[in-house]
């Protein structure tokens, strides 16, 4: 699963970085080096232009989708859901079902987005255990070798909010949810499952809803290998409540205990 993650690049690098044609973004969000389920992310998307889009007249009903940075809550709402609560168990989206399955067949049909982050966290069970007698757990930062921003393949859906009024600014939640995969063989053995990428030359395609259904999950890929690096970092990111870039910071390793268990480490990526 992917369930922890950081995002720390401002939306004006990322209308660049991904082409976007317009930011929805009214308020910048603090970088986040601890993002977590039910906070507010980043999202590109492409959607045609509403009614009440100024220049939606001057692009006529047949105006394509254009590409959009939007600010949305992770954790998936689907359309017909009753309780909004069921977010925070639709984090993630399994390629393997995401076509097929109830909560998002229909966001994956026509609701695609690409979720900007600067890489996530999993946990690598040890050999140690604690006091109960469970794996201690060891969390890795991975990303991107060359420092760049991994465009993870994701779903939105819009849930209208029945008990607020028509005219309600906030009467419909925007959600996101992260489509998850086989881990490659290098991460594998740290967590058996990892976020989809979205290479750029197929960035247009998966964002744009008019693209046919039958070729959605060609363009989602595995990581190529050797372009994602892991190491360890701090167990402060197990609480939501710790944030700031000393997250990302490389566990210090301070004696030769610890040497040796960062060399068996080292064998797993």
């Amino acid at each position: 699963m992917c369930g922890r993650y950081a995002s720390s690049r401002r939306p004006d690098d990322l209308v660049d970085e991904f082409d976007v044609a317009e930011s929805r973004v009214e308020e910048a969000l603090e970088p986040d080096y601890n993002v977590a389920p039910t906070k507010d992310v980043y999202a590109v998307l492409e959607r045609p232009p509403s009614a009440r889009d100024e220049s939606a007249a001057e692009r006529g009903p047949d105006a394509e989708p254009h590409r959009q940075l939007r600010v949305l809550r992770w954790g998936l709402v689907p359309s017909w859901a009753k309780d909004p609560s069921i977010g925070s168990r639709m984090i993630n989206a399994r390629m393997e079902t995401v076509a097929a399955k109830p909560a998002f067949r229909r966001a994956f049909a026509k609701r695609r987005c690409l979720l900007p982050a600067d890489g996530y966290f999993e946990w690598y069970e040890t050999e140690a255990v604690t006091a109960r007698g469970k794996p201690v757990k060891q969390p890795y930062f991975i990303r991107p070798r060359d420092g760049g921003t991994l465009a993870m393949a994701g779903l939105y859906e819009i849930w209208r909010d029945p008990t607020r009024d028509e005219d309600d600014p906030d009467r419909f939640r925007w959600t996101c949810t992260v489509i998850t995969t086989d881990a490659a063989d290098d991460l594998g053995r740290i967590h058996d499952r990892m976020p989809l990428m979205v290479e750029p030359d197929r960035w247009g395609s998966w964002l744009d809803p008019r693209t046919d259904h039958d070729d959605l999950l060609d363009l989602l890929v595995p990581a190529s290998p050797g372009r994602l690096e892991a190491y360890p970092v701090s167990t402060a990111v197990g609480n939501v409540r710790n944030n700031g870039p000393q997250l990302l910071d490389p566990l210090p390793l301070d004696n030769d205990d610890a040497n040796d268990d960062a060399d068996d480490q080292e064998t797993l990526l």
